[in-house]
């Protein structure tokens, strides 16, 4: 498990030991002696608000737990909370509160939504029951079951709407990963229909030189020029597939970026403003963009792209910011992408800058000074 996932777990965890404090007045109970026996009562309530915090941890934390061996736990939770609250229940302090962490704790670990619905309606039930038999004043009892429900019912809603977005998330990066993929895809197919039959036919017309060349130079001149025409042809083509490939503009390369990000689902805000880019600022600048757009599908889980541009007599910057969360690069050295987008940039002398967006995700931006970003007074 990644360190952001094990952050959120921790804190997750933190807040249910804090939640802990309903059982402050029976503990206080048991300290100043109302509670009869004592030892017991300290024993099971301590076991009890450790095996809660253990049973919580599993789902909140991913802790790689048997399934089998956490809803055991579950039962043996249920079974030691309704025995310590049918216990104690006419004692000071409302013992019947345990019957709310149950309900929590199996609202937030049982995955079936039956079971989790059967579970938080036997926790409220559960106190009723208790209630009745104790012959507790329904003062105690309707308030204690009505928050045993509203505990595991909000338990339920925040359990669910927490699946969505990891199996939200887990969609966009396997899109990412097909959309990536397709391109790659179409670049190789593209390279095998240009060159496959082209080699080939270089191939098995090298070997017919090498057989004339002893017997009749002439033909195997001729041989050898034509495999120059079909090298040079080759060749032409190849880079008509590149050209095609990368894009041939920046401007092209933004539609291109607009397009990808949102098969994923990222909504993207482009705002251009300024003189034309002069060439090598334009192919520059493309790369730049190319590079930041792929560190959104892979790495940023962002939901929104923020493109801007800006070419004036200071110069141009573009500026590329997500509200994923990735964490800034302290140095654009840190990544053979980074790195190659530096020196592209160093030769048009410009630079590149990566910081912490507002609010998360990364920032990038791309400067190149006034004397290269524009194109030339003609």
């Amino acid at each position: 498990m990644s360190a952001d996932p094990r952050r959120r777990g921790v804190i997750l965890v933190g807040a249910h030991t804090l939640w802990l404090w309903f059982l402050l007045p029976p503990a206080a109970a048991i300290a100043r002696g109302q509670v009869d026996p004592a030892v017991p009562a300290a024993i099971g309530l301590a076991v009890f608000a450790a095996l809660y915090l253990a049973l919580v941890a599993v789902p909140v934390a991913g802790l790689p737990v048997p399934p089998a061996a956490h809803h055991g736990g579950l039962i043996l939770l249920a079974l030691l909370g309704t025995g310590l609250a049918a216990t104690y229940a006419k004692g000071p302090e409302g013992w019947l509160i345990l019957l709310m962490y149950v309900c929590s704790a199996g609202a937030l670990g049982l995955s079936r939504p039956r079971v989790s619905f059967a579970w938080v309606g036997g926790c409220a039930a559960a106190v009723v029951v208790i209630g009745t038999v104790r012959q507790l004043p329904a003062g105690e009892t309707t308030p204690t079951a009505l928050i045993t429900l509203l505990a595991g019912a909000m338990t339920l809603a925040f359990s669910r709407v927490t699946r969505l977005v990891g199996e939200l998330r887990d969609t966009q990066e396997e899109l990412a990963r097909t959309v990536l993929e397709r391109e790659r895809l179409r670049f190789a197919g593209d390279l095998h229909d240009l060159l496959g039959h082209t080699l080939s036919l270089v191939v098995v017309k090298a070997e017919v030189v090498r057989r004339l060349v002893p017997s009749d130079p002439g033909r195997a001149a001729a041989e050898a020029a034509d495999i120059e025409r079909i090298g040079r042809t080759a060749l032409a083509e190849v880079r008509e597939a590149v050209t095609g490939y990368r894009e041939h503009t920046f401007s092209r390369e933004l539609r291109n970026a607009r397009t990808i990000l949102a098969d994923v689902g990222v909504t993207v805000t482009v705002r251009q403003s300024g003189q034309p880019l002069a060439a090598e600022v334009d192919d520059a600048f493309r790369w730049v963009l190319r590079e930041a757009v792929t560190n959104v599908l892979r790495h940023s889980r962002a939901s929104r792209c923020d493109i801007t541009v800006d070419a004036g007599d200071d110069g141009a910057i573009l500026t590329v910011s997500d509200d994923g969360v990735g964490a800034p690069v302290d140095a654009p050295a840190a990544g053979n992408g980074l790195r190659g987008l530096t020196e592209r940039l160093g030769r048009v002398g410009g630079a590149l800058q990566i910081t912490a967006a507002n609010g998360g995700g990364v920032r990038l931006i791309a400067r190149v000074p006034a004397r290269r970003s524009s194109v030339a007074p003609t």
